[in-house]
């Protein structure tokens, strides 16, 4: 099984770095299943994508891909230095996504045979 960690740092919306991890992420798990383990640790204003309700004007919809991500048993993690410099360490998050911290991130990258960064 291959451990992959996607370290994703840029916003949401208004580039596509986010969404194209995403896309990669569900993609892989989509096509390799049992064979790929996927987890995503979410750093600086990438934390504002697990924040659901958003109505993006875009024509993709990070809620959507991040829910379909966690389904298919992806582990999703958010900074909790960068939600707590953000405000949004209390607020409601996407079902299935925590906050973590910088320990975990640690522990995530050692275990990773891939770590990606977008």
């Amino acid at each position: 099984m291959q451990n992959l960690l996607f370290i994703l740092n840029d916003a949401p919306y208004g580039s596509e770095k986010c969404f194209n991890a995403l896309r990669l992420a569900l993609n892989l798990k989509e096509q390799f299943d049992e064979d790929v383990m996927v987890r995503l640790f979410m750093m600086s204003d990438a934390v504002t994508a697990a924040l659901p309700k958003q109505q993006p004007v875009e024509g993709y919809d990070i809620q959507q891909t991040l829910e379909i991500l966690v389904q298919q048993g992806a582990e999703v993690k958010l900074c909790k230095t960068c939600t707590d410099a953000r405000g949004i360490s209390e607020l409601p998050l996407i079902e299935g996504v925590a906050i973590g911290t910088l320990i975990e991130l640690s522990q995530w990258t050692m275990q990773a045979d891939k770590v990606l960064t977008f």
